[in-house]
């Protein structure tokens, strides 16, 4: 299992928020039974923000936006929710913050070497394994000629155009 050294070492400094990430994904590779991070996509995690956090989860885990693996689903929440898809098992850890007024280190080594369930609230999670990623095939834009994935394009007068491109695409 990747080391608390390395998740700083790939983040670039040492923080607290780092700390919650890397801890929820030491807890949660240990409650899932798993001793290697993800080579492909069996292990998913979802992630309800994009902070500092998510880098340590993407050490440990080997969960990454990349592979589709590592998918955001935006509450704003200290919440990561991990699902092992060849056991079924799943797990979501809420971190729950610290008690009393620490320093930034202290707060820190307190995330990394504290009780789990002082940490963290845990249970079976609830958002929906999300379906393995798809490969689809790719369409080229009629007026600025860059290639999208079929479902991302739009027919707009009977061209095939990007979502930039689009006139009658709105993203609210």
């Amino acid at each position: 299992m990747r080391t608390w050294e390395e998740c700083a070492q790939f983040h670039g400094h040492k923080c607290p928020g780092l700390a919650i990430g890397y801890r929820a994904a030491v807890l949660a590779m240990e409650y899932l039974g798993l001793s290697d991070g993800a080579q492909d996509e069996e292990l998913v995690c979802i992630s309800e923000n994009r902070a500092c956090g998510v880098d340590g989860i993407q050490v440990v885990t080997g969960c990454t936006a990349g592979k589709g693996n590592l998918i955001f689903h935006m509450t704003g929440k200290d919440a990561f929710s991990f699902y092992c898809r060849k056991s079924g098992k799943s797990v979501r850890f809420v971190f729950l913050g610290c008690k009393g007024s620490q320093g930034r280190e202290e707060t820190m080594q307190y995330i990394l070497t504290g009780p789990a369930d002082e940490l963290f609230a845990y249970k079976e999670a609830t958002l929906p394994l999300p379906e393995e990623a798809h490969i689809f095939r790719d369409v080229t834009c009629a007026k600025c000629g860059e290639t999208i994935p079929e479902p991302l394009a739009r027919l707009e007068n009977g061209q095939i155009l990007c979502l930039d491109c689009c006139t009658t695409f709105h993203d609210f």
